[in-house]
């Protein structure tokens, strides 16, 4: 923690996590690449400005470019023309040697838009534009998640309709859901299939392996839940009506071949909307920006806000997985948390926020009175916005950041260890039953073990402003919220010792060197760590 310049005093961890308020409580770029760029204008939905609109634009040039570049998105078509870029399988193999798990995370986001540069595209696409990225290698994404999986997971594993898998289509401009109770078999999936029905696979990490690495991997670049849906399309036929999401879309394409348009938020209020849409007609959506046809290995991004739909063509099935992410991830949800706090402590610190309303404020505010010519509304708001401006003072930003960081923990998936994870964690721990008995029981942690956090995000120090507790990661479901956020209380002589450790990632750090009053203190505290898998050894134990 940091230390006063002032009094030249250390402060410690547990001290600084009291003073949070109650009121919050719960890559390098690729090389030899040849890109063909086609930049289409945006035309606001085929509906032209008028004449008076043009001519009053005219008059405000500086309005009218900073409009432009609002509004005027680009969209963009990349085709890779060598068949450059790692296999999946492969490149799991080879992430799984990456000892800093930030960096894999970065490889993995960087593998899944090539070719773009994570830089170019973060600058100039994402939350931006839609962009199609065409590899013309139908075995990019090969491992990810296949049409055999589908029909395994079906036969082996616990398919709930509505829960796990939908039943939909899209015919005559109307979407239906056709669920039926129970369990999702193949002999009853398979035959909507044939009669024209998609699939969509709500949560396919709880039932792929592969799927679950993938997601766990990238939550850590976004900082944000990663999530995906699997849909499974007949040919010629459409399983979902124009719409557009609340989240971040990668549309991968795995099998086959689907026809998308891509269509621009219809206003500025649609622009990163917080919710995502209903069913839209197509005479509601103007033109696309964006028809394309995604071919196995192809991508397609598109932000929150833009609509879209996707057909399959008649002479073959498709296979995508959509992967997904942002979604409640604005500037606008931190302060939903900071505001009710700040507020709530501003009327208990400051007198100007408790103070009376005028007595006749009724009789000149309010709707039925916003038209009227009367100084007292404009004193009114005149002090209404002064409170505004002070309130940011109150303004307990950590501690509303610590709210929505322990919704986000909630949220995660475990991660998928690699094998030296395993080996150096509780799970590849060599304690065990053998010939009658329980051999290596009494192989401790010591004060000379080199440990870490067993991945950079996996655990976060956050206070209810009476008790500091870390929340982790590691013994969350891969079903969605199926359990309660894992955290446990953290004693006041751990704090200190606990910001060195998540600070000190990717270094390993002897148990030795913890910031603790004795060694059986940092010991037990390693101990606790290592048993819910939150650190990891630098040798196996």
């Amino acid at each position: 923690m940091q230390t006063r310049k002032m009094e030249c005093k250390h402060v410690s961890a547990f001290a600084l996590y009291q003073n949070v308020p109650k009121e919050l409580t719960p890559a390098a770029e690729p090389s030899s690449l040849q890109l063909t760029l086609k930049k289409k204008k945006r035309k606001e939905n085929g509906i032209q400005h008028t004449k008076a609109i043009k001519k009053a634009k005219r008059s405000h040039v500086g309005m009218k470019m900073k409009r432009l570049a609002q509004k005027e998105r680009l969209t963009e078509e990349i085709t890779c023309l060598e068949r450059n870029g790692e296999a999946l399988d492969a490149l799991l193999i080879d992430l799984s040697k990456v000892t800093n798990s930030r960096e894999r995370a970065s490889k993995l986001f960087q593998w899944l838009i090539f070719p773009i540069p994570s830089k170019s595209f973060l600058r100039d696409t994402w939350e931006k534009k839609p962009i199609h990225i065409s590899r013309k290698n139908e075995d990019y994404y090969k491992g990810l998640f296949s049409t055999a999986e589908f029909d395994r997971i079906l036969r082996h594993d616990d398919v709930q309709y509505g829960v796990n898998l939908d039943i939909t289509s899209y015919t005559n401009g109307k979407r239906e859901t056709h669920n039926p109770p129970g369990r999702a078999l193949p002999f009853t999936v398979w035959d909507f299939y044939e009669n024209g029905c998609s699939l969509r696979m709500v949560n396919p990490q709880a039932f792929s392996s592969t799927v679950w690495n993938v997601l766990s991997i990238l939550q850590e670049h976004f900082g944000s839940m990663a999530g995906a849906n699997v849909y499974l399309t007949p040919p010629g036929t459409q399983g979902f009506a124009p719409h557009y999401d609340d989240i971040e879309a990668f549309v991968v394409q795995l099998e086959g071949k689907k026809h998308w348009r891509v269509y621009n938020p219809r206003s500025e209020e649609e622009v990163l909307p917080v919710l995502s849409s209903s069913n839209f007609s197509q005479s509601e959506i103007g033109k696309p920006i964006l028809e394309v046809v995604l071919e196995a290995g192809d991508l397609l991004y598109f932000p929150r806000g833009f609509i879209h739909q996707g057909n399959c063509l008649p002479d073959t099935h498709s296979l995508h997985i959509t992967i997904s992410s942002y979604q409640k991830n604005s500037w606008g949800d931190v302060l939903m948390k900071v505001v009710p706090a700040a507020l709530e402590m501003a009327m208990e610190e400051d007198v100007e926020f408790r103070r009376g309303l005028p007595l006749d404020y009724l009789t000149f505010m309010g709707v039925q009175n916003s038209d009227k010519d009367d100084p007292r509304r404009t004193q009114f708001l005149s002090h209404i916005d002064r409170l505004i401006k002070k309130l940011s003072t109150y303004a307990p930003v950590d501690a509303a950041v610590d709210q929505k960081a322990i919704h986000f923990f909630h949220d995660c998936l475990p991660p998928m260890l690699t094998p030296e994870e395993h080996e150096t964690s509780v799970h590849g721990a060599p304690t065990r039953w053998q010939d009658g008995e329980a051999k290596d029981v009494g192989r401790h942690i010591r004060s000379q073990t080199r440990v870490r956090l067993i991945r950079a995000g996996c655990a976060r120090l956050c206070s209810d402003g009476e008790a500091v507790h870390l929340y982790y990661t590691a013994d969350n479901s891969r079903v969605y919220h199926k359990e309660e956020p894992k955290s446990f209380e953290i004693k006041p002589e751990h704090t200190d010792a606990m910001e060195y450790l998540i600070n000190s990632y990717p270094e390993y750090v002897t148990v030795g060197s913890l910031p603790c009053e004795s060694s059986e203190v940092k010991i037990s505290l390693a101990e606790v760590l290592f048993e819910r898998a939150i650190i990891h050894t630098a040798a196996p134990l």
